[in-house]
């Protein structure tokens, strides 16, 4: 079996986009964290899924709730996305967003947002996989921000 930090290094090399997954707790508090294993899963029914570390602060919450946000991050998100990948307890301080029909926290600068409702949970390994089903969403303008090597980038290749 190939060891973890070559498997690491072997995945750096596939692009992908920065979001952070949004959802609340029992009793309304956001929590939230910085994803990058998110992908389209089916058409009909729309379906999308996000990958989600047990060690991760917000994984209890995600875990217990019905439903999530993925916040689609733009190039002008590096420090965000830093933010809600940090352990740091205070990360929606100082950050704008407003809750969704579900009553689910929306970051407002997002460059697009998807919102879901879970409808099914995969242990593997030391992830769990979130199937949303999902319920609505919006767009913005500007270019998305990527993962590749252990880095920020943007489309044009250049830094973020």
């Amino acid at each position: 079996m190939i060891d973890p930090d070559d498997f690491r290094r072997l995945l750096g090399h596939f692009a992908s986009g920065v979001t952070i997954v949004t959802t609340s707790d029992p009793d309304g508090r956001p929590a939230g964290l910085t994803v990058s294993a998110f992908a389209s899963l089916s058409l009909d029914p729309p379906l999308i899924l996000v990958c989600v570390d047990h060690k991760s602060q917000s994984y209890p919450v995600l875990k217990d709730n019905h439903g999530f946000v993925v916040n689609i991050l733009s190039t002008d998100h590096e420090a965000l996305s830093r933010r809600f990948a940090s352990t740091r307890l205070d990360k929606f301080d100082g950050v704008g967003y407003r809750l969704s029909p579900l009553g689910l926290p929306v970051l407002e600068t997002a460059l697009a947002h998807v919102e879901c409702v879970t409808v099914s949970q995969h242990v593997e390994g030391d992830h769990t996989i979130f199937v949303g089903r999902v319920e609505g969403g919006a767009t913005g303008a500007g270019e998305p921000l990527l993962y590749f090597r252990g880095k920020y980038k943007r489309i044009d290749g250049g830094s973020a």
